[in-house]
């Protein structure tokens, strides 16, 4: 399954489509029937032992071992998982158990496909995973596939579980991968409209397209950072090559550098979620005659891609505010201090430094690597663990603060526009992004005001720009 027919389905813009082939269910079929006599007949951990610590600990291989496993594993607790990211974590474990043989059942598969399909929602609650397998919201799923969870509307039939699908249906971290997906096609989204604020602040401050040249990237092997380049270039296709100083602020030259290391970074996070999604290898494995315990439920690749994302957008960030200084900065804007149009005094946009600046501080504070953080469970057995879960939830929580930053520079940039209108090209990309700017912001009084329904629509705008790029050849789409 792509990651984006995933995030489709699981925010309702496509119907979903049955994964479970023929070949599939066979394979499926293949692994519960070697799981289950690997098991009759000698140790596999989780179905004829105990699990964690109590792995030394044997345990009869029948019809109970499954429910008995996963009772002990559902916390049910912490927030519930909202439609999406519940429906998320469905179409991850299905995409999961299409991919090969794990040993779960046929049966049990069918029925989360059924589930899937019919558009049903189990209730899951978000806390109980440290990057080890998403135990807790997996057990939850799975009792409420045999019938013992709630559902929100009308529950699908339930299924009756095999013995083999006892701890495999648990060996997985569908949960962070579903997760995973949305948000990194959100933060995709918020990076491409941080692309379009950037132009508009360039249009503001009189800068100059040189920087983004194709002769600057020649034979430099740095494709991100060019194609950045490339997509401003096109933006400010209309504006000046040479702008009102010999050399702009870092916070224009600098911007394919820094939204180039975003983009390689988010590339690496979608390699992680399609590593974990397209072979998730549940421990144990099994094979003709075996059974491999393995450590492949450990999540570090997809840990260590997010703490890289999460610390490439710090520069995002970055940038973002220093252009905000320069666009109220009268040294660099050629404009009154602050943008500010009143008497002596006024104030004007002041306070958005100080709103951003919060702003940033949080997005830096949650970007801080999960990597570093160290886990001991299980009586000490399990000495290590990835945080991957940890690292979703941090980067979740700067895709909803980057869209209020990124308004605080956009409300500055559109005034900044108001004030000198000339600087507005006649035609264009960047004449499209400045008019659907100033029409979302409105012709509001430029003497000093309180900001906040300004920086609303402001911020409104910029997630329009990161959900659909076309926004920015017409009218705002939300009927301001």
């Amino acid at each position: 399954m792509e990651l984006r027919s995933l995030v489709a389905q699981a925010r309702g813009r496509e119907p979903v489509a049955p994964l479970l082939t023929d070949a599939a269910l066979t394979a499926l079929d293949e692994g519960s029937r070697q799981l289950a006599e690997l098991a009759a007949g000698g140790e596999v951990y989780g179905l004829s032992t105990g699990v964690g610590a109590l792995r030394d600990v044997a345990v009869d291989a029948d019809g109970g071992v499954p429910l008995r496993l996963w009772r002990s594993h559902a916390a049910r607790f912490g927030p519930e998982l909202d439609d999406a990211d519940a429906r998320a974590v469905l179409l991850a474990r299905l995409a999961q158990l299409a991919a090969g043989p794990s040993g779960v059942s046929p049966a049990l598969a069918v029925a989360l496909e059924g589930a899937v399909v019919a558009g049903a929602v189990p209730v899951l609650h978000e806390y109980g995973a440290v990057g080890t397998a998403d135990l807790s919201v997996l057990a939850e799923l799975a009792l409420a596939l045999v019938g013992e969870g709630p559902w929100r509307g009308a529950a699908p039939p339930p299924a009756v579980p095999a013995v083999s699908d006892a701890l495999p249906f648990l060996s997985s971290n569908a949960a962070t991968v579903g997760t995973g997906a949305l948000v990194h096609a959100d933060l995709v989204g918020v990076l491409a409209a941080a692309e379009r604020v950037a132009a508009l602040s360039c249009l503001a401050l009189r800068g100059a397209r040189e920087a983004y040249d194709p002769r600057v990237f020649d034979e430099r092997r740095d494709p991100e950072a060019a194609a950045v380049a490339a997509r401003l270039t096109a933006l400010l296709d209309a504006a000046s090559e040479r702008g009102a100083r010999l050399q702009d602020p870092f916070a224009l030259r600098t911007l394919p550098q820094v939204h180039g290391v975003a983009t390689a970074a988010l590339g690496g996070l979608e390699a992680a979620l399609r590593a974990e999604l397209d072979h998730p290898r549940e421990n144990p494995l099994p094979l003709p005659g075996a059974a491999l315990h393995h450590g492949q439920f450990l999540t570090q690749r997809l840990a260590a891609a997010l703490d890289a994302t999460r610390e490439a957008l710090v520069g995002v960030v970055t940038l973002s505010q220093a252009r905000l200084a320069a666009l109220v900065d009268p040294r660099l804007s050629g404009l009154a201090a602050f943008l500010a149009d009143g008497p002596p005094g006024s104030s004007g946009v002041m306070i958005l430094e100080y709103v951003a600046a919060d702003l940033a501080a949080r997005v830096r504070g949650v970007a801080l690597a999960t990597t570093l953080t160290r886990t001991t469970l299980s009586l000490g057995l399990e000495e290590t663990a990835s945080h991957a879960t940890q690292g979703v939830h941090a980067a979740r929580a700067v895709a909803g603060l980057l869209p209020d930053l990124l308004a605080c520079e956009l409300l500055a940039a559109a005034r900044a526009l108001r004030l000198d209108p000339a600087r507005v090209p006649d035609g264009g990309p960047a004449a499209d992004l400045a008019h659907c700017a100033l029409a979302a912001l409105g012709d509001v009084p430029l003497a000093d005001h309180p900001l906040g329904d300004e920086l609303r629509a402001a911020a409104d705008l910029v997630r329009d720009w990161a959900a659909d790029p076309a926004v920015s050849r017409s009218a705002p789409p939300r009927g301001r």
